[in-house]
């Protein structure tokens, strides 16, 4: 069978306005050694800066450890009630200063599900995160099996983790930023109700102090929170093999960003170049509407199926990210593999969406089968027969 990905060029009017010139792509530069930042709202890469280099992660892993809780929680598997015991052994291991970041478990203590995830996201604490993990799989090993599983179902090609935690371990664990992006993007996507509950809280209060007895209430440690409107998460990082590192998130007027940096050499300077950086995202682009979800942006042929086309559809509301004062000189076209084989369910991702604009890359979007198509029975094939010899 000959793989066809050139179909149908579609090309509304309202999308081919041309203003004179083009707009270059928006500037932006930084000290950081890693660097990248992607706009949802139409999938656009706006800037990359070695983006699949492999890097420690440092707490940036913790993300993927509430990754796996979270879809834990979303099968049914575990329960925001349910309660942890702190065993003697993990809190011995990290506890004090020598063992970073800790949300102040006390040994034997009891612990919900949802404070240790108030406690590694907003607390970014490194006890919660291990005793999250053996609660969850028995021991920390078992657990990162779990982190690597959820890993490659999400197709990240650069990342492998080894704790729960992001503490150095001699390189076994290692991420790229466009990985933590991707992670951060599933994260949003696939869990927006605990996204919304657990990320963003300004901080938490868990812990008594020494002698006093005193309640311990931390801030969460996200550059962006109160700095940048729309800011909701994700998390920071810092080890002195990685530099200080963020992967994070904010929403304005419809448009979500998702970006990380690292190797910044200060917690200063991680502030200023994340707010600098998520700014320039934000307002140094545009997004424009293309087409609003469940519309039908063409049909596919298939092959043996019930049918001989199935309808493309947008999954979700489209559009396309371009320079902030360019013009509307787009140029949208759609591609598969085909002809499709049926059976086909509706929803099922079966062609992209390809939007072009003067300046940058192409912007590739996913389109899904607007209804199912089943096999073909035994008349289906004939009459499928007769029309390839006619047609």
């Amino acid at each position: 069978m000959t793989r066809n990905r050139s179909i149908a060029l579609l090309l509304a009017a309202s999308m081919l306005t041309a203003l004179p010139g083009e707009a270059a792509a928006p500037p932006f530069d930084t000290p950081a050694t890693v660097a990248y930042i992607k706009d949802l709202s139409s999938g656009a890469v706006l800037y990359a800066k070695n983006a699949d280099q492999r890097i420690p992660p440092a707490s940036m892993a913790k993300i993927m450890t509430v990754y796996v809780a979270f879809d834990l929680i979303k099968k049914g598997q575990l329960k925001l009630s349910d309660m942890a015991t702190v065993r003697p052994e993990t809190w011995k291991q990290w506890h004090g200063p020598a063992a970073g970041s800790t949300m102040f478990l006390s040994p034997g203590e009891q612990v919900s599900v949802a404070n240790l995830l108030f406690g590694i996201i907003t607390l970014s604490g490194n006890d919660a995160c291990v005793v999250l993990a053996e609660h969850i799989a028995g021991t920390e090993p078992a657990f990162t099996n779990l982190m690597n599983q959820r890993a490659k179902e999400l197709g990240l090609t650069n990342s492998h983790f080894g704790t729960s935690n992001g503490w150095p371990d001699n390189g076994v664990t290692y991420v790229s930023a466009r990985d933590l992006a991707t992670l951060a993007q599933a994260t949003i996507e696939n869990f927006p109700d605990l996204y919304k509950t657990f990320y963003s809280r300004l901080n938490f209060t868990w812990g008594k102090t020494m002698g006093s007895g005193q309640d311990i209430t931390q801030a969460n440690r996200d550059p962006l929170l109160g700095r940048v409107p729309g800011a909701d998460g994700l998390k920071t990082g810092h080890t002195e093999e990685s530099g200080f590192s963020f992967t994070g998130s904010a929403q304005q007027n419809g448009r979500r960003l998702v970006l990380v940096m690292s190797g910044l050499t200060s917690f200063n300077q991680r502030i200023e170049e994340l707010v600098k950086f998520m700014n320039w995202g934000l307002h140094a682009w545009t997004s424009k509407q293309l087409f609003a979800k469940g519309t039908q942006i063409g049909t596919a042929k298939v092959q043996l199926g019930s049918a001989r086309e199935v309808a493309l559809v947008a999954p979700a509301n489209m559009a396309v990210t371009m320079p902030a004062g360019m013009g509307s000189d787009v140029k949208v076209s759609y591609a598969y593999t085909g002809p499709l084989k049926a059976p086909i369910k509706a929803g099922t991702h079966v062609a992209d969406l390809i939007v072009r604009t003067p300046d940058g890359p192409p912007q590739v979007m996913p389109l899904v089968a607007g209804g199912d198509v089943g096999k073909a029975g035994f008349f289906g094939h004939i009459a499928n027969g007769i029309h390839r010899i006619i047609g």
